[in-house]
């Protein structure tokens, strides 16, 4: 029996690695060792303003953060408006700022503020769909998508406040990346996260990107996990698929072996060189589905870590290093309520570990994972990372009962410095007693 399953498991590895997608994406040279920021603007303070954002740069900088992700900053429309202030996603017009925000110059100051401390900014952008009051209703209805009755129609039922945009015109791709040159040229910006990229057709993101790169080097993040995006388009997609395998995991409905068969598998398929975006929240999750602390209970550093660790880049969701426990409503001002936490201390080790740690880096700038076989592999989820002179091992109990790692596999070999505490000398090579939920990080 076993052998039969190791043999459909390499026909599956073989399958998938040779499906593997094409990158001819060339990254920004600072992205390689990234950390990615979401900001809230509307949550961060009870202002909900630019300027009160402003003041956090400098923990920020002190935490390590690469770059720094602003949810929408465009005006919001007023028809068919949920809430009271509405979505972010509803978009206005797509050359003005949110006054909800504050000015043009506060955000000006922003963006400036973000270069002087040595970060990026990108902003997110939402291509596939706008208000129902944006200008182009009016002026040019032939850049919407029209029902058999001739009336604006949603992209999905749910989504009220906004109407669907028709790619098959060649005038709206114009303007549209247009308006994405505008931000570049005139606010410095360096890159966009594009919102349900997936939904606007692939050629456009491609020659968005090709017209982009031109005024300067940017850096692009899809609202997707779909491959193609990310063949001439796009550095990184959402790494939806771990975040469901992960909650499995914490509810016991999967085990570490489940990890392995998705590594091994689906996401075998996507390109060494594309940046695959890990997270154990963001602002979808943490409004729609609740924070992580609902979604993954005793197993939140765990897979706080783990994002930190596998080849991908880490992300982290304003609040969070806060230990933010409230799901934040989406169409009102709900203030992040800011306190001392650990996750603080622990995401800025994580990201200032990656800064330096080649193995850690991003794409092929970094080490790829090897999976170290252990006696416990239903329960024990163990990988090595190597580029350079750098090395990482992650062992990590994805179980709620306490466990033991032990493997005799040579990677382990050799004297190591655990990255969270700074003791050296550790061993990777003798059994190590994990507690429920435990991991070990360690460096050499």
């Amino acid at each position: 029996m076993k052998k039969t399953l190791l043999a459909l498991l390499c026909a599956f590895i073989t399958s998938a690695a040779s499906a593997q997608s094409v990158s001819t994406v060339v990254h920004p040279e600072w992205s390689k060792n990234a950390a990615i920021y979401e900001a809230n603007i509307r949550q961060y303070s009870p202002e909900g303003s630019f300027k009160k954002f402003e003041e956090y740069l400098p923990e920020l900088k002190k935490m390590g953060v690469g770059v720094i992700w602003i949810m929408p900053i465009n005006p919001i429309g007023k028809v068919n408006r949920k809430g009271t202030l509405g979505s972010y996603y509803a978009v206005a017009d797509y050359t003005a700022v949110n006054p909800e925000f504050g000015t043009p110059e506060d955000f000006h100051h922003l963006v400036n503020a973000i270069h002087a401390q040595g970060m990026k900014v990108i902003i997110d952008w939402v291509a596939n769909h706008t208000a129902w009051d944006h200008p182009w209703a009016k002026t040019h209805p032939e850049y919407y998508i029209h029902d058999a009755k001739g009336n604006f129609v949603p992209p999905v039922p749910d989504w009220a406040d906004v109407i669907k945009l028709d790619y098959g015109n060649a005038q709206l791709r114009s303007e549209m990346i247009n308006a994405l040159k505008y931000w570049i040229s005139n606010y410095d910006l360096d890159g966009f996260r594009c919102d349900v990229a997936a939904m606007v057709p692939t050629d456009f993101w491609n020659d968005a990107r090709t017209q982009l790169d031109q005024i300067k080097p940017v850096f692009m993040l899809a609202e997707a996990t779909e491959r193609d995006l990310q063949e001439h388009a796009f550095d990184m997609t959402y790494g939806w698929q771990f975040k469901d395998v992960w909650g499995d995991i914490a509810k016991g409905k999967k085990n570490a072996a489940d990890l392995v068969a998705y590594l091994h598998g689906e996401e075998a398929g996507y390109n060494p060189n594309s940046y695959r975006m890990l997270h154990t929240s963001n602002h979808d999750l943490n409004s729609w589905e609740g924070t992580e602390f609902d979604r993954l209970g005793d197993a939140v550093e765990t897979f706080l870590v783990l994002s930190n660790t596998l080849k991908g880049m880490p992300l982290l969701y304003q609040g969070q290093e806060a230990g933010n426990t409230k799901a934040l409503d989406f169409f009102e001002r709900d203030p992040i309520i800011w306190k001392d936490h650990p996750y603080r201390a622990l995401y800025t080790k994580l990201f200032h570990l990656k800064q330096t740690n080649h193995a850690l880096w991003n794409g092929l700038a970094g080490g790829q994972p090897q999976l170290i076989k252990t006696a416990d592999d239903d329960h024990i989820f163990a990988f090595s990372r190597s580029k350079d002179n750098d090395q990482i091992i992650g062992i990590f109990n994805l179980s709620d009962k306490a466990r033991k790692f032990s493997s005799n596999d040579p990677i382990l070999q050799g004297s190591f410095t655990d990255p969270l505490t700074g003791q050296s000398g550790q061993s990777a090579s003798a059994p190590i007693e994990l507690k429920a939920w435990e991991y070990r990080l360690l460096v050499k």
